[in-house]
């Protein structure tokens, strides 16, 4: 009888033991098979990686189950597995640590997801994966050095992305690549590599070049899924296979004008034409004094694959429009610009001329173009521009503090940069920010001066922006809807009236009952220009005068 219940203990033990090692998930399946353990989980809602996945599988199989990311450790407990798919979820992030204690792993698929980017690094916590399928992805870059972790792959497909450049050093860099250069003279030293590379909208432009070079010389034991790769664009080279284009080295671009100095009588049609040769396309920018207030339209034409025309249509020549034009080209390795210097002939000798447009011949007179492109709940994004004789070099100073500071803060901008954040501004202010080339004070134009608006809390609540009052501006700054400027010649009158009006509006909108418009800047009512600035009949000419400079940027507000 001991004998009996002894038996029937190691038994239900056993049972017991047999039965835990078995535990699958809910809605999925596990089978046992040669290879081991294996867990299928289809069309599932369970939305992220299960944290109890039991630790002896060896593969997984987790697809159309809405995954959205690849958290740290997504698979760290299950020490064993060799065989990991994950196609056709929607996993769009992978954490730097999504494959960490995964030693074992050999086969990765995670075909058919939303991935724009890869933490190849990851991959360092997979030294034996062989099979990585990435293909009907959103990938748009392949890093220098993405596949310096990945020494045992034999197969990598990449197909079917928005791959459009590639730096053949990429593969250059591979350790499979260099390895199997010297081994496979030896037979059996290594195994063929599959890679995938078809159907991305390839841009076949000189940066290019290296990897067109790079297919044509494959050779085993690396082997194109599909040797026939096809250009996206230019339009020139578009459909065109790799095989049956040239392409030559990247050039910074080169500009000139057929004419640097123009002389035309008032009124007259002017056209400046920019020529620009540069490997890639070049982006051209026109940029004079009067931008901001008269916007002259550009247009631009192709020549050939290198060689580009722009034009500037600066329609009944105006006094004022006398001055320095300038048309720079700039592409990733450098830039280039021209100077277009525009003259007005008068046919009345006894009509006195205005003073020209401040020429930028030098920096100390050079025209900065400034405004607020952004505003945040706590700050606003600054962008200029500015035509010098040598962008590349040209660094600036930003000077910002609230406006009754005598001292401000300073800010030393590189090259080549032409934006800056300010945060953590405080509600119901008056800043002053600057933009001057290298360390030049400020001077006239370059400038804005705003107030902030109040309520950030609510503001928060609503996910809506700060609005700001420009008062003070670089000329007629073209601001963004919501805001409203003054030139710098008006007087602060001007400015105390777009207070006191904001004052007024507030006080009102505070009376109203829950569901009319909140009592914040964005419920300022629409105004005319005249209101805004209209001053007493009884007050002197020159101040009306003034006041009558100020303009409103828009009669909508952002939401």
């Amino acid at each position: 009888m001991d004998a009996f219940y002894v038996t029937l203990h190691i038994t239900l033990v056993f049972q017991f033991i047999s039965f835990g090692s078995s535990t699958c998930l809910f809605g999925c399946s596990c089978t046992d098979d040669i290879l081991g353990r294996s867990l299928l989980c289809m069309e599932t809602s369970m939305g992220e990686i299960p944290v109890d996945i039991p630790h002896d599988f060896i593969k997984i199989r987790i697809e159309k189950s809405h995954l959205t990311e690849l958290p740290r450790g997504s698979f760290s407990k299950v020490p064993a597995l060799e065989f990991l798919w994950l196609n056709f979820n929607e996993i769009a992030l992978m954490n730097m640590k999504s494959l960490e204690g995964l030693a074992n792993l050999t086969e990765l698929r995670l075909q058919g997801n939303k991935l724009t980017s890869v933490s190849w690094t990851a991959f360092q916590d997979t030294p034996n994966l062989k099979i990585l399928d990435l293909k009907h992805n959103l990938l748009d870059v392949l890093p220098e050095h993405a596949l310096r972790y990945l020494p045992a792959l034999t197969y990598l497909d990449l197909s079917f992305n928005q791959l459009s450049v590639i730096a053949k050093e990429v593969f250059m860099n591979w350790p499979l690549s260099q390895i199997a250069e010297k081994a496979w003279a030896k037979e059996g030293m290594v195994s063929n590599v599959v890679l995938g590379l078809h159907d991305n909208p390839w841009l076949c432009d000189c940066r290019l070049k290296g990897f067109v070079e790079f297919t044509r010389a494959v050779s085993p034991p690396i082997i194109l899924m599909n040797s026939y790769l096809m250009c996206s664009g230019p339009a020139l080279k578009a459909h065109k296979f790799f095989h049956e284009i040239q392409l030559k080295s990247c050039m910074r671009p080169v500009t000139s004008a057929p004419e640097t100095n123009i002389t035309l009588p008032l009124g007259a049609n002017a056209t400046l034409t920019c020529l620009v040769k540069g490997r890639p396309e070049p982006t051209i920018q026109w940029m004079y004094s009067l931008k901001i207030i008269r916007g002259f339209v550009a247009s631009q034409t192709n020549i050939d694959e290198e060689t580009f025309s722009s034009q500037l249509l600066i329609p009944s020549l105006h006094l004022a429009d006398r001055g320095l034009y300038t048309c720079t080209a700039n592409n990733f390795i450098g830039n280039s610009s021209v100077n277009i210097t525009v003259n007005i002939a008068s046919s009345d000798s006894s009509l006195p001329l205005l003073p020209p447009v401040p020429m930028l011949s030098s920096e100390e007179n050079a025209y900065i173009e400034i405004h607020i492109a952004k505003q945040t709940v706590y700050g606003i994004t600054l962008e200029w521009h500015a035509a010098t004789e040598n962008p590349a070099e040209t660094w600036f100073t930003i000077h910002f503090g609230k406006y009754d500071s005598p001292k401000k803060e300073m800010i030393y901008i590189g090259p080549g940069i032409n934006s800056y954040s300010v945060s953590n501004l405080l509600p119901v202010t008056k800043y002053e920010v600057c933009v001057t080339l290298k360390n030049l004070p400020p001077r006239e134009g370059q400038c804005i001066v705003f107030v902030t608006g109040s309520d950030i809390r609510e503001m928060e609540q609503k996910e809506r922006l700060i609005h700001i009052i420009v008062i003070v501006c670089a000329m007629v700054l073209a601001v963004p809807v919501g805001m409203y400027a003054c030139t710098t010649e008006a007087r602060f009158s001007c400015v105390d009236r777009f207070v006191d009006l904001w004052r007024m509006h507030r006080m009102h909108d505070e009376n109203l009952q829950e569901g009319a418009r909140q009592g914040t800047f964005d419920s300022l009512q629409a105004t005319s220009d005249e209101a805004l600035c209209k001053s007493s009949v009884e007050k002197p000419t020159k101040r009306r005068r003034s006041e009558d400079k100020c303009k409103r940027g828009s009669a909508a507000y952002l939401y």
